[in-house]
């Protein structure tokens, strides 16, 4: 029997996003592989919060996946798995908005995630 505590990560999101991941329908989050999230796995805990505020919820990390480009993400995973709301060409706007070229350059990971309620 293992007595491992599952890292607990914060990261923050934007209003849209989390209220997504809170209902339980953005089961893939999508970051730029910084430097402080090239550990995560499977296993881990993601505290979403909405900057600013005291608003969370958790969700588990089930799958971590590398992609070269925000394109190959969306294809890869599947739209919908990203935001249930909005196109692949919307999504990848939004995305693009968020991380500029030089950030995407250091790669795009999909985080599957399960929320925990």
């Amino acid at each position: 029997m293992s007595n491992t505590t599952p890292r607990v990560r914060e990261l923050n999101l934007y209003r849209q996003y989390f209220n997504l991941v809170a209902a339980g329908t953005k089961t893939i989050e999508v970051r730029v592989k910084y430097p402080h999230l090239a550990d995560l796995a499977a296993g881990d805990v993601i505290r979403f919060r909405i900057k600013g505020t005291d608003e969370t919820c958790e969700a588990e990390v089930t799958r971590v996946t590398e992609y070269s480009d925000f394109e190959a993400l969306l294809d890869g995973e599947g739209p919908a798995s990203v935001n249930p709301d909005t196109n692949r060409d919307e999504q990848l706007a939004n995305i693009r908005k968020i991380y500029p070229p030089e950030k995407e350059a250091l790669g795009a990971l999909a985080i599957e995630i399960q929320l925990v309620r």
